[in-house]
């Protein structure tokens, strides 16, 4: 065993000392000081380079913190070999990083990926907490407490028995205290590189949370404020939320697949909260960024389309087995199209905006509908269609599509996971991809019902979903395509007469434009009827779209 220099032979000399006799590291321990005496003591400070020989290690055993870390300086200089001193009673974490001539005294606790700098001392008891920072020369004084994630400034003595906690860093990109009270909420706040506006989404409000890697700073969290005006209770929202990944990350391992890439992994607080709610009372949750992955906002090929539907058709398929009674109704009516004609109807008695003279057409297009806004619910009444956990918002834009293979791969904003009718998370995909134009198309002479995109969309979702489809299911899909569209067409209507008080509008007449386009989707869904209808055998017949 090598021999030790301990330069200072004050009282804390004295110490060290002893505490390097227990450690059994050395062989021989000498001191050097200018003013003490006694058996141990060789020779004055000035004589340190001519002792290097014999004692290739040393440490300063100074209690002033700006002389310890100036001598740790000059032994390092010197080629000395500088050790930690760590009292076999002390508590030192295998993570922490403790830098050279740092002494761990008697009953002491450095806890999980802290780090020390050169020189520090750490006093008898006391306790530093996990991943907190000491700058080089400090002293954490007797008994004394540094909470987790502190940063100690080098020099600083923090006194005996006094309690640190931790200072809040400035964050690029945090202009609010409520997200920086969410990053913290989430455990965040100490590493988070910056925050920047995440997504195109225009109900909740969303923050990619960029992260320390090794390769630069990456992208590894979304973080959102839930729209409370949407979606009134938040902990049911989130409780839905949690029920169903949880089930699927199940499924998904049992399958052999990713479950942290092929179903959103949302996080808890540290309070292990599903969500945190910040001093406006508004809701936040967290969950993981998936990497490589890619999000369309329309379709661009019937390709496309078709991979969309095996997504929605698997998650389907996935969750046949989730405890439905579980799940709340987060928004009460969401698809009861019975009951968004008696609200159209209200709407059209009402007229509180003097608007049922210029949509005379719309309302007689609606009305002459009203028997078919029943066949879904009675088919629901009657036992007929069963109810699934559904998705209820199935656009395209709501699928991650792997960057590297084109194929879909994770289905997300789960905030109306409810139950409901297989037919209506197919016709909302129906209605919104199986047109080439917008939604808000003003010519409706360039909005067409695209037969090819119906049979692509078809043909994935059967291929997915027709192990655990009914019969009856199959065979209500064309009717599942025509009502959930004039069931938004009827919507956009609605709120048009009402003045535009629900969906988002740029210009006066906006509201009553989409609805034309979704009216003239559906009449050309009724002129490709038995088209539809034939599609939809064809590939019930065929492997994979059996019928249970």
């Amino acid at each position: 065993m090598p021999n030790l220099l301990i330069l200072g032979a004050g009282g804390f000399g004295r110490m060290i000392y002893e505490n390097v006799q227990s450690t059994r590291q050395f062989d021989k321990i000498a001191m050097l000081d200018d003013a003490a005496k006694g058996l141990e003591v060789i020779g004055k400070l000035v004589d340190y380079t001519a002792l290097r020989e014999e004692y290739p290690c040393a440490v300063a055993a100074f209690g002033n913190n700006k002389l310890r870390v100036q001598w740790v300086d000059r032994l390092l200089e010197a080629g000395f070999v500088v050790p930690t001193i760590i009292h076999p009673s002390a508590v030192v974490s295998p993570s922490a990083v403790i830098g050279a001539g740092s002494f761990v005294m008697q009953r002491a606790v450095v806890n999980t990926h802290t780090v020390l700098g050169k020189g520090c001392l750490v006093n008898c008891g006391a306790i530093i907490d996990h991943d907190t920072t000491v700058g080089d020369g400090a002293h954490i004084s007797l008994g004394s407490v540094v909470k987790a994630n502190c940063q100690i400034e080098p020099g600083r003595k923090v006194e005996a028995g006094e309690v640190i906690f931790a200072q809040r860093r400035v964050i690029d990109g945090v202009d609010s205290r409520e997200l920086q009270d969410a990053l913290y909420a989430f455990g965040f706040g100490n590493q988070c590189s910056y925050v920047k506006p995440f997504g195109a989404g225009h109900i909740n409000e969303t923050y990619a949370v960029y992260m320390p890697g090794e390769e630069g700073d990456e992208l590894r969290y979304v973080l959102q404020r839930v729209n409370t005006h949407v979606f009134k209770n938040p902990r049911e929202v989130m409780q839905n939320i949690f029920g169903v990944t949880e089930y699927l990350r199940t499924v998904i391992r049992a399958e052999g697949g990713d479950p942290d890439r092929e179903t959103l992994s949302y996080i808890k607080t540290k309070g292990g909260e599903n969500y945190y709610q910040d001093t406006r009372g508004l809701p936040w949750r967290c969950y993981n960024y998936i990497s490589d992955s890619v999000c369309y906002q329309g379709v661009e090929t019937p390709e496309q389309f078709y991979q969309s539907a095996r997504s929605f058709g698997n998650f389907l398929k996935q969750l046949d087995g989730y405890p439905i009674e579980t799940l709340h109704e987060t928004i009460p009516k969401f698809h009861d199209t019975e009951n968004r004609l008696r609200a159209f109807k209200r709407a059209v008695q009402r007229d509180v905006k003097n608007r049922v003279r210029t949509c005379k057409k719309e309302i007689d297009f609606v009305l002459e509908r009203a028997a078919d806004c029943s066949v879904l619910m009675d088919g629901l009444r009657s036992g007929k269609l069963p109810l699934r956990v559904t998705h209820n918002d199935t656009k395209l834009n709501n699928i991650l599509f792997d960057a590297k293979t084109g194929k879909g791969m994770c289905i997300i904003d789960l905030d109306t996971i409810m139950p409901g009718l297989a037919l209506n998370d197919f016709g909302d995909s129906i209605r919104f991809g199986a047109t080439r134009a917008a939604e808000d198309e003003p010519d409706v002479s360039k909005v067409h019902f695209e037969l090819d995109l119906f049979e692509a969309y078809t043909k994935g979702y059967l291929e997915t979903a027709g192990d655990v489809l009914t019969d009856a299911e199959k065979e209500y899909l064309p009717w599942g395509a025509k009502i959930i569209t004039l069931e938004c067409g009827m919507r956009f209507l609605t709120d048009y007469l009402q003045g535009d008080v629900y969906f988002k509008t740029q210009y006066p007449h906006h509201n009553l434009v989409r609805c034309r386009t979704q009216f003239k989707l559906v009449a050309e869904m009724e002129e490709h009827f038995d088209e539809m209808k034939a599609i939809v055998k064809k590939y019930s017949e065929m492997p994979g779209g059996e019928a249970k």
